[in-house]
């Protein structure tokens, strides 16, 4: 994206244009982003990789083992925020989501019958909860039972691009309505 976009509402097709190329691209800047949900009275956060992104039903979707903290997290409090950021584009985005856990189902075992056969099933097949203290790495594998899609809805979006001719901000709720903010 050489030239700047002026108006709101191609800003807010073009933050989803590009949150379409996410699942496809995995170089692409947005493909990491971080996840903040609550912890008790604190906020927690750590890296989720975008799996897919549904343009139409505004959401995203990642993998988490069902055992992690994040998902104990997610099921106190339902809402999180998912930040990234862009080299490329010069652009932030923070998705505030209403985030919700599956572990069983079509949705969960469609995916899984895709990834099992990948080196990344080996993510979801640790016999120990992520985090548990271990004396050594031990490279063992348990079963699927653990594995769990997130569904990220996207409830607003704020983007900022940062440029050298000036940083700029915007606000879009749920329905895509745009609005300037200071940066």
């Amino acid at each position: 994206m050489n030239a700047r976009i002026e108006s709101l509402s191609l800003i807010h097709q073009a933050c989803w244009q590009e949150l379409a190329k996410v699942a496809r691209d995995k170089s692409h800047g947005w493909r990491v982003m971080a996840l903040a949900t609550l912890a008790g009275d604190r906020a927690d956060l750590r890296s989720v990789v975008i799996r897919e992104v549904d343009v139409e039903g505004r959401s995203l979707l990642f993998f988490t083992d069902a055992r992690s903290p994040k998902v104990a997290q997610i099921r106190q409090q339902s809402a999180g925020t998912l930040l990234a950021w862009c080299d490329r584009l010069g652009w932030q985005l923070r998705l505030r989501v209403q985030l919700e856990v599956e572990t069983s189902g079509l949705t969960v075992s469609s995916r899984w019958a895709r990834l099992k056969m990948t080196p990344a099933a080996h993510d979801y097949l640790s016999p120990l909860p992520p985090g548990t203290p271990v004396d050594r790495y031990q490279p063992e594998r348990g079963s699927r039972e653990f594995f769990a899609v997130v569904h990220a809805r996207v409830q607003a979006i704020d983007w900022m691009e940062l440029h050298a001719e000036g940083h700029r901000r915007a606000m879009f709720d749920s329905a895509g309505e745009g609005r300037w903010l200071a940066p």
